[in-house]
């Protein structure tokens, strides 16, 4: 039998950026705060600092950061006629299982979503006409503006660290950054990142085949730098271990050097490790959550934490996950559309091309998560007429590097064995030699990608797994050509002695190989409680004092990184909750 606890004001599960940003605002208010985390706790001093941290089998191979798939993971299949089989070891994505979460383990990537992802639907519609969208494609507006976003976003890249140049300063085109870009109010806090050769020859190419490159913004500080909290940054190293490590330098934004200790210093705040929730309670009417039963994994006590709020800030997946078991909101049906948890799971697309230079050296070796040149020709640009090529979303194209490891980076021409005397000589020989250029794509929400509940397998707790239904579409196939196309053309004025064509993803999908850690949807935000489970603010239509914060609010998947406006959606629930919910409490929107 669960021990209960005495009642706070607010309960968190998990302490990551959307959890670390919420329990630094809320504590700061007088409120009594509890966050609960499955992790345990890193700290650089004594996690990731050099030599420890540059181990790749401990972080890539092994997994040091991430979920443990035997105590958890998720089912998977491609359609409702298959069955689904578990998710026996990481692949695909990599949700973080410490303190800050994926926060911890991320190259950095901070993009703002613009009112073209917000209004995606009647923006789409208003241009190209109902018909352009596809019957089973079941995108809608979001809720939200960028301009009630603008300042948020602007704040969490002042927390963050985010090294950029501004395309747009108030309506201005600024030279040197993304020209497609919504207007800001000021430039990033830090200007962009030393370029590496690979970014500075995709750079010229692609201005010479007409487009617009820029350096992607990233919360890699480029020098050393004194956030508005006070949290302090050292200068990137380029040390080429950003992606599934700890910063060394203390140079990636990171909520567990940021806004957790922020938190940690009000004695308001409280962090229990190692406690896995299994259940948002309510109470006899429904309408109201009372708090969460957790399981303390050391040693297997079971609790229950009452709370006057709940703010679920998990990772994605297992947001929507904690909705389903707890029975909040209508389970998603893809037949007959009714239900709105577990609906429009959007994952991203992508295609990349592999360039050989004899006589170049790219020392691949040094790079940071934001070593990236990108170009945003096919995405931001609203000019960019997507009637002709029949989809909707776009991408973006990049030239550079992201942690090119000793192990696991092993750039050569295909055609090489897979083995043996050539594969080794061919290693040595192009490791040095050759460059990436990559694409990230959108995914539109489709009526059969969705999560639910498995039928068949359970977890440590003997629980239901999540059930994960996901492939890509015809629209996602139309991008990936698209994409890959537009790389080969860029590559193929680069003069490369080899060259590895970028090829569309149009197999069906499969979670055996890493791809992007980018999941969204399943509890998603909207302006009705038929098509969504949270309004504006985050907050459920069902519940007034549950709030769930994270990229499983998202409608659809952009090209970018989802970090940058999961961010400012905290900062913008956390300034609801503190100036609106605390005052009044009850739905901050009516149904």
């Amino acid at each position: 039998m669960a021990t209960k606890l005495k009642e706070v004001d607010v309960v968190i599960v998990g302490l990551g950026w959307t959890g670390g940003i919420l329990a630094k605002e809320l504590s700061a208010t007088g409120l009594k705060v509890v966050a609960l985390e499955r992790g345990g706790q890193r700290s650089t001093e004594a996690d990731f600092q050099v030599p420890q941290v540059r181990d790749e089998l401990r972080y890539v191979v092994r997994h040091d950061l991430m979920m443990n798939t035997q105590k958890d993971t998720i089912t998977v299949r491609n359609n409702v006629s298959q069955e689904a089989l578990p998710m026996r070891r990481l692949g695909s994505f990599l949700p973080g299982d410490v303190v800050g979460g994926s926060g911890v383990h991320w190259s950095g990537h901070t993009w703002r979503w613009t009112d073209m992802e917000f209004k995606v639907r009647s923006l789409y519609e208003e241009r190209y006409g109902k018909k352009h969208i596809p019957e089973d494609m079941t995108i809608q507006d979001w809720g939200i503006t960028y301009d009630e976003l603008e300042p948020y976003y602007d704040k969490f890249e002042y927390i963050a660290a985010v090294s950029g140049k501004a395309g747009n300063l108030k309506g201005k085109i600024v030279p040197g950054g993304n020209p497609f870009e919504a207007p800001r109010a000021r430039d990033y806090p830090l200007p962009p990142l030393t370029p590496v050769l690979a970014q500075e020859m995709f750079k010229t190419a692609a201005a010479n085949n007409g487009y617009h490159p820029f350096p992607r913004p990233s919360a890699n500080a480029s020098r050393a730098y004194t956030n508005p909290d006070g949290s302090r940054f050292g200068a990137c190293q380029y040390c080429g271990h950003c992606q599934r490590f700890g910063c060394e330098a203390n140079a990636k934004g990171s909520p567990h050097m940021t806004v957790i200790p922020v938190a940690m210093r009000n004695p308001n705040f409280e962090l229990r490790t190692h406690t896995w929730v299994t259940k948002v309670l309510k109470d006899s009417s429904g309408k109201r959550v009372t708090g969460v039963t957790y399981t303390n994994v050391l040693n297997g006590e079971e609790f229950e934490q009452p709370a006057g709020m709940v703010m679920l800030c998990a990772y994605a997946i297992n947001n929507v996950h904690l909705m389903l078991l707890s029975g909040i909101g209508q389970p998603y049906d893809p037949v007959s559309q009714k239900g709105v948890i577990g609906k429009n799971y959007c994952y991203q697309t992508g295609a990349g091309a592999t360039l050989f230079f004899e006589g170049r050296h790219f020392n691949p070796f040094m790079n940071a998560g934001g070593s990236s040149t990108t170009m945003d020709d096919f995405n931001a640009n609203w000019d960019f007429d997507r009637g002709k090529q029949g989809y909707v979303g776009g991408f973006i194209v990049a030239g550079a590097f992201n942690t090119a490891l000793p192990i696991g980076y092993r750039p050569v021409p295909s055609g090489t064995p897979a083995w043996g005397k050539e594969w080794k000589a061919a290693t040595a020989k192009w490791y040095d030699t050759a460059m990436q250029i990559g694409s990230s794509g959108s995914v539109m929400a489709n009526r059969y990608n969705y999560y639910d509940l498995d039928p068949t397998y359970r977890n440590a707790f003997g629980l239901p797994m999540m059930r994960m239904t996901f492939d890509y579409k015809e629209n996602e196939h139309k991008i990936g050509r698209h994409a890959a196309q537009v790389i080969n053309d860029i590559a193929k004025s680069m003069n490369p002695t080899r060259l590895n064509p970028a090829v569309a993803r149009t197999e069906p999908w499969t979670v055996v190989p890493y791809q992007s850690t980018h999941n969204t949807g399943g509890t998603i935000m909207g302006i009705s409680p038929k098509t969504s489970a949270l309004n504006k603010y985050l907050q459920s239509w069902d519940c007034h004092n549950l709030f769930v914060v994270g990229a499983n609010v998202f409608p659809h998947n952009s090209v970018y990184n989802p970090t940058g406006p999961v961010g400012a959606l905290a900062y913008w629930t956390a300034d609801a909750i503190k100036n609106r919910y605390m005052k009044n409490p009850g739905p901050l929107v009516s149904a």
